[in-house]
């Protein structure tokens, strides 16, 4: 197998792995048989994306897919209705949400009539489905400010904040509230990132000296201009991510998985380029080049040139195989159960690692 071919299995598998650690189960036309009437009984909601009932309902759901994680007996799943309108249309679906419960067993539904909140929806499972679960607390990634930490955080100058001014009554700050969950989450493990928010509402005083006049506002504060600029693009999650990829420099993608592309500094890809080009003796000139361009490196750039140097002093020392045997070997820690900081420490090697191989 190709390096190439290894790395784009690897990328499928950590993609592949990220999916199905969701807590509400993604069905379609494909797996919906397979999941639903089988050895369990489940909840299903059927959505279409650009609803709004099904947007606020979005948290409640979510909420209650995290709390029935661990109930092997009872699945917690969603089918975009948009996409599978088959299956949505097979279960007389007409409206959105509509939300079914389907025994264990049986592929003939029962439509749930209660109330949108995850806790009553938790009685409903638990008294159809014999359970006894509880709406766990989810913890949030979102910062959220008042006005005695709202300096300290957003005009820090050694960090990049997105701050969100909300009301609580705010119907499209409600539908904004599980993505904006979703982009802090996806940015948590990186240390100059900040995603906050305000309760505009309740400090009104902060909301007009940023000239916020509705809701939700969204404005951006970078390491180098503290008066904030609005944020103008769109609200769904790879709008953000695409945002904070570009203004803050990370390579991030909608899971907080590191991209290809994060690690690698252009400057220093071309010198390699050179290097692995170049005869035995000539690439000792190279990687002195290398250690040049480095130096003048700053902030995550001379971290990231850091394992430039590495790799290069150790191909010329182990040979040009060293690169796919070290990427192999860093393929084999990822597959293994580590924690977020390790995985991103392996993949910024392996990413720089390619460009050697």
């Amino acid at each position: 197998m190709s390096i190439w071919w290894a790395l784009q299995t690897l990328a499928l598998l950590l993609v592949f792995t990220a999916v199905s650690a969701d807590d509400v189960v993604v069905l379609t036309e494909a797996n919906f048989e397979q999941e639903i009437g089988k050895d369990r009984s489940a909840l299903v909601e059927f959505y279409a994306p650009w609803c709004g009932h099904c947007k606020k309902l979005a948290p409640e759901y979510e909420k209650l897919g995290a709390s029935f994680k661990k109930a092997k007996s009872v699945l917690i799943g969603k089918v975009d209705c948009d996409e599978h309108k088959s299956v949505c249309s097979k279960y007389g679906v007409s409206g959105y949400p509509t939300i079914q419960w389907f025994p264990k067993g049986s592929l003939e539904p029962k439509k749930y009539e209660g109330a949108r909140s995850a806790e009553a929806l938790a009685e409903f499972v638990n008294n159809e489905g014999g359970t006894n679960v509880k709406i766990a607390a989810v913890p949030s990634n979102v910062v959220v400010l008042t006005s005695d930490s709202f300096d300290e955080v957003v005009l820090n100058e050694k960090k990049d904040v997105l701050v969100e001014f909300y009301a609580p009554w705010c119907g499209h700050c409600k539908s904004l509230a599980p993505i904006y969950e979703k982009v802090a989450t996806a940015f948590k493990s990186e240390g100059d990132v900040v995603i906050a928010n305000l309760d505009a509402d309740k400090y009104k005083d902060l909301a007009e000296k940023y000239g916020v006049s509705g809701y939700p506002t969204l404005k951006f504060f970078p390491k180098g201009n503290k008066a904030g600029e609005d944020y103008d693009g769109g609200r769904d999650l790879e709008d953000f991510v695409t945002f904070i990829n570009d203004k803050c420099g990370t390579s991030r993608d909608g899971k907080g998985q590191l991209t290809s592309k994060a690690g690698t500094v252009a400057s220093l890809d071309s010198l390699v380029k050179e290097f692995i080009s170049a005869s035995d003796d000539e690439k000792k000139a190279v990687f002195a080049r290398i250690e040049e361009e480095v130096e003048k490196l700053e902030g995550s750039a001379a971290r990231y040139g850091k394992i430039y140097v590495k790799a290069a002093k150790s191909s010329l020392q182990k040979g040009a195989d060293y690169a796919k045997n070290e990427i192999q070997r860093l393929e084999r820690m990822l597959e293994k159960s580590i924690n977020q900081a390790k995985a991103d420490e392996f993949i910024l090697k392996k990413n720089i690692l390619s460009t050697f191989a």
